[in-house]
């Protein structure tokens, strides 16, 4: 990577991590406590790309390469399924899962947009310009499923002891098992196309820069001489 690319990359991985914490700082500013905040997937898959993207910005800093693109890949997923869940789902009224949105102070409300608007939108803007491409494999998008299960699990688990649910569409209490079931179903379908959806992105801009890498190792390349300026030049 280039001292520029390095630069840029640094800046928008710092971006990220303070992002990060502003929006949970200011979202615990309301009614909130963080511990309060800490079983929603919300929170948990920005903390997790803040502090990927703090470890990042440390690689570039030291001009080390770039962390592993499959884990890269999941962590921009993860807050990736943050911003569509709540654009799409949570804060959309036509959404048979919509959440009543409630009137939040100045500063929550920022808060609230830099987890589900910001920070997505900067980790998949970082992802885009700054990974590694070629490296992603069609089978990464199951294997990526594996931390939305297990919050799943995590959530059901803590939804028996406490009887509340961090989201609508994984209330057993309203829906019973079976509504989960099929609910979490459709989102895992979901997800898993989305992770295609990033297989296939990698693919295209791999096969969008290879000719231009391969335009400039000509540029650079010796010419090989022809036979005339062969037999022009002079014999030593």
């Amino acid at each position: 990577m280039s001292v520029g690319r390095r630069r840029a990359a640094i800046i928008f991985r710092l971006a990220i991590v303070i992002s990060v914490l502003a929006g949970i700082v200011l979202t615990a500013l309301g009614p909130a406590t963080v511990t309060g905040l800490l079983p929603y997937f919300t929170i948990q898959s920005n903390v997790a790309v803040g502090l990927f993207a703090g470890y990042a910005a440390w690689r570039a800093w030291q001009d080390r390469p770039e962390p592993p693109s499959p884990l890269k890949g999941a962590v921009t997923l993860y807050i990736t399924i943050t911003g569509v869940v709540y654009h799409l789902v949570l804060a959309n009224p036509a959404s048979p899962f919509a959440m009543t949105q409630p009137d939040r102070a100045f500063g929550e409300a920022l808060g609230n947009q830099f987890l589900h608007t910001v920070v997505p939108l900067l980790a998949v803007a970082d992802w885009t310009l700054f990974d590694q491409r070629g490296r992603l494999r069609p089978r990464y998008a199951a294997w990526w499923l594996a931390f939305p299960l297990g919050y799943l699990g995590f959530a059901l688990v803590r939804g028996l002891i406490v009887h509340r649910y961090p989201y609508p569409f994984i209330d057993a209490g309203q829906l019973g098992y079976a509504g989960v079931g099929l609910s979490s179903l459709f989102f895992a379908f979901a997800f898993w196309l989305l992770g295609l959806v990033f297989v296939g992105v990698d693919r295209g801009l791999a096969r969008r820069t290879a000719p231009s890498a391969a335009a400039v190792e000509g540029v650079l390349a010796p010419r090989p001489a022809t036979e005339v300026e062969a037999a022009a030049s002079p014999q030593r």
